[in-house]
Order: structure tokens, then sequence, then C-alpha cells
């Protein structure tokens, strides 16, 4: 379609433009459609997705971005706002465990999503206090619900947040020790064995965090996958982009792919419109689904504003390897962890040292335990995951090296079988790659880190204070990163439309 004719045909419908076609981008543009807008959503890339997508090699199929799916209900809502029957477009299931977790001392704990059975694998596997368990993921529930889904449901920068229903009851439920201790420690006084209290320190990480340093407030994260549970997408996790690609085509929204956009207009404090191809497309709404440092940078051409945010500590980052496996492996899970001997350690290099740590903690995923067709029959398609620091210009070449042997000596020596031979092909994907293909400053996964009690409040708002019309959503603004929270944000933004 030809931008500057389309451009030209002048309607009374209120025009929104959309930059960028991640989950945030593609949640926004579907909710605008839907409240009658014209929208166009420009992308740089030559599909939707941002970070989800798909890496194809050897006959394996591989997640390439987000491999975990909780809250359904974020894309559930958008279909019934739309009024769409969502299994036509997506289809999803409950998984009977949310992680299997690994320990150098032999020990394998399985979190069950039945919170009983996983209070009682916690006492035989780990000599925990079944009653304690419940009672720590009760009052995780507790505060989602009382306190997470006022903050990471509303604006914090609107005044109307702060005098709406539900703030009181908040407040009321914000805990002195969710402001006075770090996650870690929070932790340490609920459980008795080190390994319990790694598991639930873990999930700091989901917003690219520090156990030993980010708040207690982290705490609550643990209702998604031991209360709420954890799901597996069929078709894997590309699925959902699929899917509200197809939702927001459906609703009328226009595409345009490997279409990057070279400036927000605006003037007198109203945004004007975008210039695309050295054409002007005017819009009431502008929404950016950019990394907020680039949308400030090379958008709105405010360095003064980009370089504020870069004052901000950003998230870890990560380095991924795909392995094509010419075997099955009957021990492993959907979703596996494999923790390092000494958790402290291994964050002090990732934040402070922004090193690699020489026994890392490794993720794999492999969604073939879920569905044929992903890979060659017989064999698993491995998606193994270290977090590691942000891109500060280390050498990723030579660190792919030295880390992919760290690991497989790790999985090698935890699983009892030599894991070299068996991966029989392999893709790589490191900070810099991330940076590059997603336009994730610094390849940081989740934009700014949550490592200090006031970090929530600092995060960008989803709106342009000085500039009227420009807009937020996606992982590195309020209220953070993965996709519940990108649709999240764009849920916020379409409350200011």
């Amino acid at each position: 379609m030809d931008i500057s004719s389309d451009n030209r045909n002048q309607t009374t419908q209120p025009k929104a433009i959309v930059i960028g076609a991640g989950v945030g981008g593609l949640a926004i543009s579907i909710r605008l459609a839907i409240k009658g807008y014209d929208v166009k959503v420009f992308e740089r890339n030559e599909g939707p997705g941002g970070k989800i997508g798909h890496v194809v090699k050897d006959g394996f199929v591989f997640d390439s971005g987000p491999s975990l799916f909780t809250e359904p209900q974020n894309i559930e809502e958008l279909f019934s706002l739309a009024g769409e029957p969502i299994e036509e477009y997506f289809r999803y299931r409950k998984l009977p465990q949310s992680c299997r977790y690994f320990f150098e001392n032999g020990k394998i704990l399985n979190a069950y999503a039945d919170q009983l059975a996983f209070s009682k694998e916690m006492e035989t596997v780990l000599g925990e206090d079944p009653k304690i368990v419940l009672k720590y993921l009760s009052i995780a529930k507790n505060a989602y619900k009382n306190i997470g889904n006022i903050f990471l449901g509303h604006s914090l920068h609107k005044l109307k947040t702060w005098l709406g229903k539900g703030i009181l009851s908040a407040i009321a439920s914000t805990r002195t020790r969710y402001l006075t201790e770090t996650f870690h420690e929070y932790n340490q006084k609920y459980f008795r064995s080190a390994e319990a209290v790694q598991i639930f320190d873990r999930f700091a990480t989901y917003n690219g965090s520090n156990p030993f340093s980010a708040p207690a407030m982290l705490s609550m994260i643990s209702n998604l996958e031991q209360n709420e549970g954890s799901y597996y997408p069929e078709g894997g996790m590309i699925s959902i982009s699929s899917a509200l690609y197809a939702l927001a085509i459906r609703k009328g929204v226009r595409f345009y792919f490997s279409t990057p956009v070279q400036e927000i207009v605006h003037s007198k404090g109203k945004v004007k419109g975008i210039v695309v191809k050295n054409n002007l497309v005017v819009a009431d709404k502008v929404i950016s689904n950019l990394d907020v440092y680039y949308a400030y940078r090379d958008l709105l051409k405010d360095e003064s504003r980009a370089e504020n945010i870069l004052k901000r500590e950003r998230s870890s980052s990560a380095l991924i390897f795909y392995w094509g496996m010419k075997k099955e492996f009957p021990v492993l899970d959907l979703h596996n962890i494999f923790f390092s001997r000494n958790y402290e350690e291994e964050f002090q290099f990732i934040f402070q040292k922004k090193k690699i740590y020489s026994d890392p903690t490794i993720y794999v995923n492999i969604t073939s335990k879920m569905e044929k067709g992903f890979c060659p029959e017989g064999k698993e398609n491995w998606f193994v995951m270290i977090n590691v620091p942000a891109n500060e210009g280390q050498d990723w070449q030579s660190v792919q090296q030295v880390l992919k042997q760290s690991v497989i000596n790790k999985l090698n020596r935890m699983m009892g079988e030599d894991i070299s031979s068996c991966i029989e092909t392999e893709h790589i994907l490191d900070p810099s790659g991330i940076e590059e293909r997603t336009l994730s400053h610094m390849g940081s996964l989740y934009g700014n880190s949550s490592n200090s009690l006031m970090s929530a409040f600092l995060r960008h708002p989803n709106f342009v204070p000085h500039i009227k019309g420009v807009f937020f959503t996606g992982g590195s603004v309020h209220p953070g990163g993965g996709i519940p929270l990108s649709l999240k944000s764009a849920k916020i933004v379409d409350g200011f439309c």
C-alpha cells in the first residue's frame, strides 16, 4: 500500500499510529481499532511479534524469545472486547507443573501446579514445612490481588490512580518487610533449605533483577506460577503473536512491515504524526512500542531525555543456545532449571562485575515435550538460556565459546551424560544480537532493572508528559517487561485514549 496516497484519504475517523508490532503494539492496535480508530502499525522487521519469533534450522524449530506463558486472561480480554471467539485463533492448556528444578547435590524438585502437591514435594525433597509453603503462597496471592493489580494495571504517574478505588487496600496490604528487606532476605525467613530459598529467589529474574538487592515486594511474582499456574500455547509461543496479529487484521488494523519510522512529529506540545519514507503520515495518537531509549533518541530526537533513561540500571540480558539434540531425555520436562552452586556470586558477576559467571544457572525449555513437529522423531529442540550482563561491548564471540563449555560441563555433571555428543545443530543468540534484532538497548530484556525500592516508580510512564498524544507500550516502560506486563501496558495506554 502506498503510504502517501493513503495519507490523503481524509476521514473524520480518529487516526492512531503504532510503531512496532511486538506484543504491546499488537495489543494496543486491537484496543484502539475496537474503539473506532483508524489504526496503522509500522514495523521495521518483516513480520509481527517483536521478541517472540522462531528459529528454524536443520529440521528443528525453536521459540526464539520468551518461553513462559502466564496470565492468559490478558489475551482472553482482547478477544472478549473484540467479540471474537478466542478458540478460533488461539488454544492453550494449563501445565501440571511449572518447572523441574535440578541442584548440584542431586536433588530434583517438581514444582507442581497443585498447591498441596507442591507443598508436599517441598517437604519430601527439601524438608520444608508444607504449612509454611502454603502460607507464603497465600501471602503472595493476596499481595498480587491487592497491590499488584493496582500498581501493575494502572499508571503510577496519574493522580487518579492514587485517588482511585483500591488504593487504600493496596497500601494496607503493603507489609513493612516489602519495603525494608531484599527479596533474598525475605525468602530466607520463610524457608529452611538453601534450595527452597534459591527456587523463590529465582522469581526476581522474571524482570531481569537481582534477588540480593531487589525489594521483597517481588515475592508476589511467585503467585503467577505457583498459584495461577503456567500454560502452554499450542504451536509454541509464536502462536501468541500470530493470534493477536490475526485479530488485529480482523478488526481492520493495517500493517506496514519492513517500514521503519524516521521521526515522531510534534509541534507546540501536540503530536502531528510520523515521518516514513520521507512522507508525513498524520495521526491524532502515536503509540511507540520501541525501547523508550530509542524512541527518545531516534524518533523524538531528544538526546537529553534519552541520556536520562540510561542513568537507571539496565536489566540483565541473555545468551541463548538453540540446540537440536539427536536423542530424547526423559528426565527433562518442558521447563527446567539447573541452579548454580553460589547464586549470590552469580548475580554479583551479572550486575556488579558485568562479567560471565563460570557456574551459571541454566534454563532449558523443550517444546517438543508438548507437541510433535518441532523436530524430527526421537529428537528434541533445546532452548538453553543463561542470564548474562547487558551488552557493554563485551567480546561476545569469545564469551559464547567459554560459556558453551561451562554449560556443557555443568549439564554433563548434573545429568550424568555427554551432552556435547548429542548436539546435532546449533544456533546462538547473544546480547548484541538481541539488541540488533529487537532494538532493546544494550540487549537488556526488561528495560531497567528492579534492583531498588523505587524502581517501579522510576520506570518511564506510558505517556510523554510534554507532548500530548504520544504514548509508550512494551517492556521498557511501566509496568515492566515480559508478555503479561506488555499486555497490561497496552491496557493502560488504552485508558488514556
